[in-house]
């Protein structure tokens, strides 16, 4: 029996993939359980425009991170912070306090998108990573000033 497989099965296939089973095997565990349907023509057309909607959606996610990347190099973050004797900071900046910076400026981003290789403990200029989507990566020029 031919199956479409809903999730991954171990040992067996993989979402999406069409694959022959014994007919035992996918009338009494796989589509019981949801883990595949039967590959009928409507399932197969829906299959297909699943995957389309899907390749749409992908597509439009990768502008929209374009878009956000090239806001992003113009801008250059200010930050304000205590400092004590020699520009050294009391406390971090972290990608905490990037992220929240970043939403007074009306740009929503994740703090787990901002790579910071260790916290910033000094005043002056830097410039961080952000991975905005498995493609596009910007960097983000920040200045960490005297409050």
């Amino acid at each position: 029996m031919r199956v479409i497989f809903q999730k991954d099965v171990k040992g067996q296939g993989k979402k999406g993939e069409i694959k022959e089973v014994a007919e035992g095997f996918a009338r009494n565990y796989l589509i019981p359980k949801g883990l595949a349907v039967p590959a009928t023509e409507s399932n197969l057309k829906q299959m297909a425009a699943k995957e389309k909607s899907e390749e749409r959606r992908a597509l439009e996610r990768l502008q929209q991170a374009k878009e956000l990347a090239e806001k992003l190099k113009e801008l250059e973050l200010v930050i304000p912070a205590k400092a004590g004797t020699g520009g050294r900071l009391f406390g971090a900046i972290t990608s905490k306090q990037i992220a929240e910076e970043l939403t007074t400026k009306k740009i929503d981003l994740d703090k787990k998108k901002i790579e910071l290789p260790e916290p910033i403990r000094m005043l002056g200029r830097y410039t961080v990573k952000v991975h905005l989507h498995p493609e596009v990566t910007v960097n983000l020029t920040l200045n960490v000033v005297e409050e």
